[in-house]
């Protein structure tokens, strides 16, 4: 299968999205075809045997839109720029709406100024009742204008009719057109029949395109700040680097790097590429990538991410990845992803949408007919008939979903946390046990000396292990290295000569002639050392799952050093917080029992499950599948990559490593197992604001069209003119794009 993604023009509903849905899914071969009427994208999946892009684009243009390959934005086009060329647009349409507005005020004014009890006041050529021609005529000379700014409803509307599918834009062509047809014909007739004067309705022809083009100017406003997240994160990237040539530095194109070059990062600039620190020091700002609010201290050998701020030192970077492959164009893919990809909660409007338009026109002529049959004249007829298709607005069913899955994506990815899918999105609140993998997610992921037994002074047996570690690059001596370190032994005895005994640890001499042993057991019975003084201690801390270290000088035992991965300072909470929430969490582990066990308590996991391979975890979780369970796996994206796939929802922890960033439906950037209870709460905020979305658009129809089409004149109310027909539905979207941004306000 073959996915491929589109910019489809022309589409202004769900009803239009639907059309483009039903064409392209039709055809042998394709597998998926979702349409984010948000964003104008289709995202198509389809086996290249039966189905060829020329077929697609074919489909959807006999539809009657306008179809191209997406062509993402250029990587080194500042978003300055794109503002500035997309700005005359945006000042050409405020212009029309002034002027649309303006000429419906004057409008209203003189066609309704005369119905109020205290008449206001209008020139005597203009009265009604003076000279009805001319009465007439100027309504009919504002109106031409205000059809003409809001073309676009018409050529749109006709021109879907015409391809057999109806939209949004074709009711309100069709009611409004109907409207000011009526009205010129009744015009024509006023020499004959000046009475006529009272029964036009050029207003509410125009005033329902004026009202319709102001629903569609906020509703479009509305919409760009829904895709705030991405463009953020595109501005990041900053449109030239210094490049280091030599002794010389020059300004460059960021595009125009490629991997190997060597860059220059003064203080307060942005980096604009994935790298490697190669000389310098200095904290950087990864906020906008992974919501961590403190800065990184970056060294040489350190990896540096484009678009993150360094603060205070010249960096010396180079080039690692360009392009599509640097994390923040990965980090864009997934966002815009997971705003192409439905929630199954959208297919209820989806389907919906798909028969709304026909079953709305049919209404509006079953209502027109039925009240012609009860003897009500033309006028009457045609206010029900134009009502009925203006307030019918699939616009906020198709708006419900996208909207607040683009800004819930968007609150993820300011969290630092990446969601793939709005089906993950979605299917996250509904998790009742979560798998957390040990290493990695619950631990550091590396050892640290946790425990430290002595014989006499501590710091001179740390000295003394650090001294022969230093010359070997295993994780234990690391973690021994840096243990000297943080207690501040600078100052090592220097090392004459070492050697790495395989499996047991590491014999050394120092160049004041003392020998150092640091390792197993079995290395100090193996040298004649006694270890005895410290085995009760010792066989405690192993009891523990600590990794024991002994260490001896001169063939006497000076202590011991205890071994583990640390838990994060934050798992524990993250685990009450998922408590809280109600889910169940297990602990996934390749480590001893006994490690694990310790682990486990120390965070409160409700279940341990220990020396598990990595090839084991998914069946693990599909046995918590098959006692229905609804699980989310938590790992690094590495050798859990089955158990990912496997679970319900696979989220991927691993600091926006490249890994991580490829595996599971969400990515935690800050490795904070917080993010998972977060990831939930988001979940959980999304689908109740898209909840309250569906809600408000089902309602609003519910409700409007009976009323449209004269049930309030059937008990004596009042029958629904066509102008607050066009206002409430242009505010229907409205509301719902705006109950979807106040997400962006919503604390996880």
């Amino acid at each position: 299968m073959k996915e491929e993604v589109y910019s489809v023009e022309g589409m202004t509903c769900a009803a239009c999205s639907s059309a483009v849905e039903r064409v392209t899914r039709r055809l042998d071969g394709v597998q998926r075809s979702d349409v984010n009427l948000t964003t104008g994208r289709l995202t198509i999946a389809y086996d290249e045997a039966k189905v060829s892009p020329d077929l697609i684009m074919q489909k959807v243009t006999k539809a009657g839109f306008g179809i191209a390959p997406y062509a993402p934005p250029k990587k080194g086009e500042p978003p300055a720029k794109a503002k500035k060329k997309a700005d005359p647009d945006g000042r050409r349409e405020r212009r029309s709406l002034a002027a649309a507005i303006i000429l419906s005020v004057l409008l209203l004014y003189i066609s309704m100024g005369q119905m109020f009890a205290y008449k206001l006041p209008i020139p005597a050529f203009l009265d009604p009742a003076v000279s009805p021609t001319n009465y007439a005529l100027t309504q009919l000379l504002l109106t031409i204008p205000i059809l003409y700014l809001g073309r676009r409803f018409f050529i749109n509307g006709f021109k879907a009719l015409f391809h057999r599918n109806p939209n949004m834009d074709s009711l309100v062509a069709i009611g409004s057109g109907c409207s000011f047809l009526y009205s010129l014909y009744l015009t024509y007739q006023l020499p004959w029949n000046p009475m006529h004067v009272h029964h036009l309705y050029y207003e509410s022809a125009a005033v329902v395109i004026t009202f319709i083009m102001v629903g569609k100017y906020l509703e479009a406003g509305s919409k760009r700040k829904t895709k705030g997240a991405i463009e953020k994160l595109m501005a990041l990237a900053p449109d030239t680097a210094l490049l280091l040539d030599g002794d010389a530095v020059r300004e460059v194109p960021s595009g125009a790097l490629k991997p190997g070059d060597l860059i220059l990062v003064r203080p307060g600039a942005r980096i604009p590429l994935d790298g490697t620190v190669v000389q310098g020091e200095s904290g950087v700002d990864e906020s906008m990538l992974t919501g961590e609010s403190m800065p990184v201290e970056k060294a040489p050998g350190s990896n540096v991410i484009g678009g993150s701020v360094n603060y205070n030192g010249a960096l010396r970077v180079r080039v690692d990845r360009v392009g599509e492959d640097t994390t923040l164009s990965k980090i864009i893919r997934i966002m815009e992803d997971a705003q192409g990809r439905k929630a199954p909660i959208s297919k209820i409007a989806d389907r919906v949408a798909g028969v709304f338009v026909p079953v709305v026109m049919a209404i509006a002529v079953i209502a027109s007919v039925l009240w012609a049959i009860a003897g009500k004249d033309a006028e009457y007829v045609l206010r029900v008939f134009t009502s009925v298709l203006v307030i019918a607005c699939p616009c906020a069913l198709g708006l419900a979903t996208p909207t607040a899955i683009m800004v819930g994506t968007g609150l993820g990815a300011a969290n630092g946390i990446l969601v793939r899918s709005g089906e993950a999105l979605e299917r996250l609140h509904s998790v009742t046990a979560v798998l957390l993998d040990k290493t990695g997610t619950i631990t550091e992921g590396k050892p640290a000396v946790t425990d430290i037994l002595a014989a006499g002074d501590e710091s001179e047996l740390l000295s003394l292990a650090a001294a022969a570690e230093s010359m070997s690059d295993h994780p234990l001596a690391k973690a021994v290295r840096n243990r000297a370190e943080e207690q501040g032994l600078a100052s090592l005895p220097a090392v004459a000569s070492s050697d790495n005994l395989s499996g047991r640890g590491i014999r050394a001499q120092l160049e004041d002639g003392r020998y150092v042993l640091v390792g197993s057991l079995r290395l100090m019975e193996e040298s004649g050392v006694s270890c005895a003084a410290f085995r009760e201690e010792a066989d405690r801390l192993a009891a523990a799952g600590r990794t024991l270290l002994f260490v001896a000088a001169d063939g006497a035992a000076l202590g011991v050093l205890g071994v583990a991965d640390v838990v994060k300072p934050t798992s524990a909470q993250a685990v009450r917080r998922l408590h809280e929430a109600g889910k169940k969490v297990v602990m996934l582990t390749g480590d001893n029992r006994a490690a694990a066990e310790q682990i486990g308590r120390q965070v409160g996991a409700d279940e341990v499950i220990a020396e598990v391979l990595p090839e084991d975890k998914a069946a693990i979780v599909r046995k918590h599948q098959q006692a229905g369970e609804v699980v989310l796996m938590v790992g690094d994206g590495i050798n859990d990559a089955p158990a990912l796939v496997q679970a319900d929802v696979g989220a991927a922890i691993g600091a926006g490593s490249d890994i991580a960033i490829e595996a599971g439906d969400v990515v935690l950037m800050k490795s904070d197992l917080n993010d998972v209870a977060r990831a939930i709460h988001l979940s959980r905020l999304t689908l109740r604001n898209i909840k309250q979305n569906l809600f408000w658009a089902f309602c609003y129809n519910t409700i409007g069209i009976p009323i449209a089409a004269g049930l309030l004149a059937l008990f004596g109310g009042p029958l629904l003119d066509p102008m607050f027909a066009g206002l409430a539905m242009s505010l229907s979207s409205v509301c719902v794009v705006t109950n979807a941004l106040r997400l962006r306000g919503k604390k996880l």
